[in-house]
């Protein structure tokens, strides 16, 4: 130790800022204290996924819930399906998938936010992995992994105006939330067949492709296209003349995935149910130069109010701690300690043109669905945030990797006549203070939400309970109608919420569901 303690020195007797000082703090308190900053939120980001899985047990039916619920009962699976085809939507995946989570009354919608944070965690982690690997990257600990996918999901699910829908209410989570699940589960697959180096897979993972597209394209119109957009440009940059790939692979998957997203949405619009819906919309407007103004106008509007919500910027700092992970690791073993494969520049950027484009596709579409308000449905908005957050967490990985190696780098010893480098630690503690800070920041910004979302759920759950009892009872004795008061939650419909009986569909619904000719007002 003496040794150690003597070479450490210069001739002039100051401590040396060299290669020894680098490995040492490589190696010692700066992972440590990194480790231990991530370690934080990552336990405070898995608490408030943990509260969110566990409310699902709370979920009482509300809104669309009350017509699921009597049409999977008493129409089937297969039945609800055909009725959303030709009376509803036409979205036949969507009423598949609504058949099966009500078929059981409640308990596969209450299951669903515990699937849904189970779900997400595991596509994300091993996508992750698997971009490292490709960009020749080494591979950090899982606690930089583990942090940066549960901060994404509490984000994702409770950051929004909507975390309620987000993550809670089974009807948008089947039609918004679930096809972000199945399109980055079906792109793990895409990765598996390439890696797999056998032919056969890589053209399972194809077929896949394409079978997954046609289904998503009956889910969700508003994925449909966000998903076939990134399908597009990833098709065109990955084609082997522009030397980015030496096959025809990823090009062939997203063509796949495009036509089959193609057919799946022809499919929708062509049916039956898709026909009424547009017949009842009598607000839509032709395409005009002041209708586009308008359209621009609802999407500056979204944005702004995804401007406004400050802790998606977690994102950033949880990509960032990442980044500094893989810094403190040390050197890439697949390049032989370079910094990894370089990504162009305008590759780096291009998802940021991809994400306004498809958040204006979404903007038209819910404009052209549900007229002036429609921009007000942020539940469909988790389409283009989730590739958003994706790429926050992208860019600050790649920002705190660089700031990593170079403050990781070891400074220039002091030798007889000249200094030292300047030191790197306060800048190192700086920056993990300021990355930290960030990160736990937001994570504290949805104690808030999550608490009052807690408290809503359950305090509503009890009351349902006791109403629920007792209209079972009065219908066991033999009433034909029932008294129910309405219990809003979510900005979600409710019972009564129109004066007229007759346009009231929730109120209709809860009472097929009861199993009464009709509801009335305490």
């Amino acid at each position: 130790m003496s040794k150690i303690a003597t070479t450490g020195q210069s001739e002039a007797g100051a401590p040396e800022d060299g290669a020894e000082a680098g490995a040492a703090d490589r190696n010692g308190l700066f992972p440590r204290a990194l480790n231990g900053v991530s370690a934080v939120v990552a336990l405070g980001a898995g608490a408030i996924l943990a509260v969110g899985a566990f409310l699902g047990l709370y979920v009482r039916p509300t809104s669309d819930d009350w017509c699921a619920l009597w049409k999977a009962r008493d129409m089937g699976v297969l039945g609800i399906t055909a009725d959303f085809y030709n009376t509803q939507n036409g979205r036949v995946t969507n009423a598949f998938l609504t058949g099966v989570v009500y078929f059981d009354d409640m308990r596969g919608a209450k299951l669903m936010p515990a699937f849904l944070v189970v779900g997400f965690g595991l596509v994300l982690f091993f996508l992750a992995r698997a971009a490292l690997r490709a960009l020749g990257l080494p591979r950090p600990g899982a606690v930089f992994l583990v942090v940066a996918v549960a901060l994404f999901e509490a984000l994702l699910f409770f950051a929004g105006t909507r975390a309620y829908q987000a993550l809670l209410w089974a009807p948008t989570t089947i039609s918004h939330t679930l096809p972000s699940l199945i399109g980055l589960t079906a792109v793990l697959g895409a990765v598996v067949g390439a890696r797999s180096g056998r032919p056969w897979a890589r053209r399972a993972a194809v077929v896949m492709a394409a079978l997954t597209g046609l289904a998503l394209g009956m889910l969700s119109e508003p994925f449909t296209m966000v998903a076939g957009i990134f399908a597009v440009a990833a098709g065109l940059v990955c084609l082997p003349r522009f030397g980015r790939t030496k096959d025809w692979y990823v090009t062939t998957w997203c063509t796949a995935a495009c036509i089959g997203l193609g057919t799946g949405l022809v499919i929708l619009y062509t049916s039956p149910g898709a026909r009424w819906r547009r017949a009842q919309n009598t607000t839509q407007k032709p395409l005009t130069a002041e209708e586009l103004g308008e359209i621009l106008h609802d999407w500056s509007r979204i944005w702004q109010t995804v401007a406004d919500q400050w802790a998606y910027l977690g994102a950033f700092a949880v990509g960032a701690l990442l980044g500094l992970g893989l810094a403190s690791a040390g050197p890439s073993r697949d390049r032989g300690g370079s910094a990894g494969r370089r990504v162009p520049w305008f590759l780096a950027l291009l998802p940021v043109p991809l994400i306004a484009l498809a958040s204006l596709g979404v903007t038209y579409g819910l404009r052209s669905g549900y007229g002036p308000s429609g921009w007000t449905y942020a539940r469909t908005w988790i389409s283009f945030l989730v590739p958003l957050l994706l790429v926050l967490c992208a860019y600050g990985a790649w920002a705190g990797y660089r700031l990593g190696r170079l403050l990781l780098t070891p400074g220039r010893p002091a030798v007889a006549g000249h200094p030292a480098a300047p030191g790197r630690s306060a800048a190192r503690a700086v920056t993990l203070v300021a990355v930290g800070a960030l990160a736990l920041g937001s994570t504290v910004a949805l104690v808030r939400p999550v608490y009052v979302l807690n408290k809503t759920t359950v305090h509503r759950s009890i009351a349902w309970d006791n109403q629920n009892a007792r209209i079972r009872a009065d219908v066991a004795g033999g009433a034909t109608e029932a008294t129910y008061r309405p219990m809003n939650i979510g900005w979600l419909a409710e019972p009564f919420f129109t004066s007229s009986y007759e346009r009231d569909w929730a109120a209709q619904c809860a009472a097929r569901y009861y199993q009464v000719d009709r509801l009335r007002r305490p």
